[in-house]
């Protein structure tokens, strides 16, 4: 009896940590995203692998990072007053089309054998653009898909838990058919897996909102909510903490295929599998997220992932060891994912209706904006210093930002309620 009882309980607290999944319109888009994100990752790893095979620069790798995020920098705050404004769901589905035209380009560019270096660099510029629109889109229409903030928070987490296994499998698939078929048969696979998200998008029932009913220029609009998110004392210091460690922390994803070949002596599969470790603790820690079932315990939650990403981030600088920088990239992707998600589901849950699409904007832009500036930065700093010691530094300054945030943590524990 007592061993059914516990059958029980196991598969309630599974169907709990799912519970998101009833709702039709995230089942769809959990569906959609399943096929894209593993297109996303596939490409992900062929793109650090063919800079570095034309190139064999650290440097190249940090430029051509920054040309696909630099975008965001600009770009997104702007896009999350228009977040505020217009039909969410369209914009999204634009946001899809774009970058799949692009990655057929680039797929063909590559089979052709006429790809050049500043080829790479254009089209990550043009796909920076779109990640801009989409990303305060993306996070803004979390609520108008599921309409139900109950479950924002484990939405959040399940998109999360998606996005990280095709983390963790993308990138093994992707390091084998380089080495199989080669970079280009991986844009166009990328190419095809939009089309799911596009799908799933038209298929959903959302009520229609009108949002052509703001007052004021978009530069009014746009100041409104960067005065709100920065005079709101929880919001503030959650911004500044993911700034932080997306300028010093985030840039080492770019560096991965240094460690890979020049490091740790591999190839295109070990960076494969480095990649995937790294997401298989992402995946790790938003399955942990899933199973949470208030907000309460967030503000602390993210101090300690985000004293974890750093920790793992300065071990995995010193590895020579394949095995211990698996474990370690295992870590880091850990505290990386909670901090990241959790600092997502807890601005969600705070900030104001009316201006949840700009101060999204400028979540997004922490990391997307400030993160090809850090690319550019410790990419620099490498060439003379080593990828090593640069990343070591940069995540000392990490842990510097943990320590200002940790004597925060009442404040922004205080505005949940």
């Amino acid at each position: 009896m007592n061993r059914l009882l516990d059958i029980r309980s196991y598969f309630h607290r599974v169907g709990f940590a799912f519970r998101a999944l009833k709702n039709r319109n995230f089942r769809l888009f959990f569906m959609g995203q399943i096929v894209s994100l593993m297109g996303t990752w596939i490409q992900n790893i062929a793109l650090g692998w063919l800079v570095y095979r034309l190139t064999e620069s650290a440097f190249w790798l940090g430029v051509i990072g920054f040309s696909g995020q630099i975008p965001a920098l600009f770009l997104t705050p702007f896009a999350g007053v228009f977040a505020d404004r217009l039909d969410r769901r369209k914009v999204l589905i634009v946001a899809q089309v774009v970058p799949m035209i692009l990655a057929f380009t680039m797929g063909t560019l590559i089979l052709t054998n006429t790809v050049q270096v500043w080829h790479i660099a254009l089209i990550a510029a043009l796909n920076g653009i779109v990640i801009a629109f989409d990303n305060p889109f993306r996070h803004a229409f979390l609520v108008d898909m599921i309409g139900d903030k109950e479950l924002l928070q484990n939405s959040v987490a399940l998109n999360s838990t998606l996005f990280n296994s095709a983390r963790f499998i993308g990138p093994m698939i992707g390091g084998f058919l380089i080495a199989w078929v080669g970079e280009g048969i991986c844009f166009m696979i990328n190419g095809v897996s939009f089309l799911g998200v596009v799908f799933s998008l038209l298929a959903m029932r959302i009520d229609t909102i009108n949002r052509n009913v703001k007052h004021g220029s978009v530069i009014s609009d746009l100041v409104e909510g960067a005065k709100y998110a920065f005079s709101f004392r929880p919001i503030r210091y959650l911004l500044l903490l993911v700034v932080t460690t997306g300028f010093f922390g985030l840039p080492f994803q770019v560096f991965m295929p240094v460690f890979a070949k020049d490091i740790l002596g591999g190839d295109s599969q070990l960076l494969g599998f480095l990649t995937g470790a790294l997401g298989a603790g992402a995946l790790t820690g938003a399955i942990y997220l899933a199973s949470r079932k208030n907000v309460s315990t967030l503000p602390k939650l993210i101090l300690g992932s985000a004293i974890i990403f750093a920790l793992g981030l300065m071990s995995m600088s010193l590895s020579t060891s394949v095995t211990l920088s698996l474990v370690l990239l295992y870590i880091t992707g850990f505290g990386m994912i909670v901090q990241y998600a959790s600092t997502n589901t807890l601005i969600q849950t705070i900030v104001d209706d009316g201006k949840r699409g700009r101060v999204m904007s400028l979540y997004g832009m922490s990391f997307l904006g400030v993160t090809p500036l850090g690319s550019l930065l410790l990419g620099t700093i490498s060439g003379s210093i080593g990828v090593q010691i640069t990343l070591l530094a940069s995540s000392v300054v990490c842990l510097a930002a943990v320590a200002i945030y940790s004597r925060r943590v009442k404040v922004v524990k205080e505005a949940i309620g």
